[in-house]
């Protein structure tokens, strides 16, 4: 990270359901006002699930909630057939979330987390990494074309008026160099 050292910077299993559910609501808030839209209404119940599950991905920056995102083998979201190209063994990124003080300062810790759950699902032998996006979220979308994730499908609306996008990053099991997914 800019101007930080390696060691300010760790990642660990998320063991508080609270901090995680704190640190996904602050994200929302502040990318809500960012955006103008409406933030989404998290349940604490899934929030802890995916910790006990050790879905959740915590980086700290010293000793603080950074950054996270969760990484699962079942989707978080409902699909249809269509929503994806054909993959074996495909990994699921959700709940991305980075602290509001990084977000304003620009620290690439989203880009950061996203590397990471690349190098995880990868390692763990996936042969594409998925996500759902809300697509006001221009940046946060952005930064997932920039590291090799493409769109499938268009715009979708649900019955809540929730919109999202779905993205794919495919690549061949083992070690994630950088964007292109090779080395």
């Amino acid at each position: 990270m800019t101007g930080s050292t390696a060691v300010d910077w760790t990642w660990e299993a998320a063991e508080d359901p609270d901090e995680v559910h704190a640190l996904l609501c602050a994200c929302d808030a502040y990318q809500a006002r960012k955006y103008g839209s409406a933030a989404p209404v998290r349940d604490t119940g899934t929030t802890a699930r995916r910790v006990h599950a050790g879905d959740v991905h915590l980086l700290r920056h010293d000793g603080q909630a950074a950054g996270m995102f969760t990484l699962s083998w079942d989707p978080p979201f409902a699909l249809a057939p269509d929503d994806f190209p054909p993959a074996v063994r495909p990994a699921y990124l959700g709940r991305l979330a980075v602290a509001p003080r990084w977000l304003a300062d620009s620290t690439p810790t989203g880009a950061t987390c996203v590397r990471r759950a690349l190098e995880l699902a990868s390692a763990r032998g996936a042969d594409a990494l998925r996500s759902e996006a809300n697509p006001d979220l221009a940046d946060t979308v952005k930064l997932l074309e920039i590291l090799g994730f493409r769109r499938h499908g268009g715009v979708r609306t649900d019955s809540g008026g929730r919109r999202s996008v779905r993205l794919q990053r495919s690549f061949a099991p083992g070690p994630v160099a950088g964007p292109e997914g090779s080395g």
